[in-house]
């Protein structure tokens, strides 16, 4: 799908994703090709550029999602405002942009590194695994949250203290990587 076409907009406000495609690396992050993302998620996936994010608003408060559950990994998890997988011909930065459009119907700004070398290997009960590079990214939201139903099945607002305890209380409610980085946050998440 030509990047022009990414610009159209459905009627429900979302800005439609071309075919996606993941980008393998090496362990070192050296990218190494693409592999269909359709595809990729499986008992052997293998790592991946991912990125994960964490939006703020203008009160200070997190945004959380529920995974829709369509998903293929994780369905009907809590987990962080969004994730995703950056395309071999974008920035990390970018992708986190085009994501938030598609899967949240809004803007972010203040976009800023928060774990630059995160990175994890999960399973999940159906056995597919998780196997990314992802560095954790934090943002303002700019505009009001439209959740798109393909992605998003619920959302919340909360103090970020509040879920730093609900994490550590509760592990098993939230996704396994947003367990992992709010411990590799720390206080970046509470100041």
């Amino acid at each position: 799908m030509p990047d022009a076409d990414l610009q159209q907009t459905r009627r429900d406000g979302h800005v439609p994703v071309a075919p996606d495609h993941v980008v393998t690396v090496a362990d070192d992050g050296t990218r190494l090709g693409t592999f269909a993302r359709s595809a990729v998620h499986t008992t052997e996936t293998p790592l991946h550029l991912a990125f994960s994010c964490y939006v703020l608003d203008d009160a200070g408060r997190l945004l959380l999602t529920r995974r829709a559950l369509a998903k293929r990994t994780w369905p009907g998890v809590w987990t962080n405002s969004f994730c995703g997988h950056p395309r071999w011909t974008e920035s990390t930065e970018e992708s986190i942009t085009r994501h938030a459009a598609h899967e949240l119907g809004f803007a972010v700004t203040d976009l800023e590194v928060a774990v630059a070398g995160f990175r994890y290997r999960a399973v999940d009960a159906s056995g597919v695994v998780e196997n990314e590079i992802c560095p954790v990214y934090m943002a303002r939201a700019v505009g009001e949250v439209a959740p798109n139903p393909d992605e998003v099945m619920e959302h919340a607002w909360a103090e970020p203290a509040a879920v730093v305890r609900a994490v550590e209380a509760t592990p098993w409610a939230f996704s396994p990587w947003m367990v992992l980085q709010i411990s590799a946050l720390g206080d970046a998440l509470t100041d």
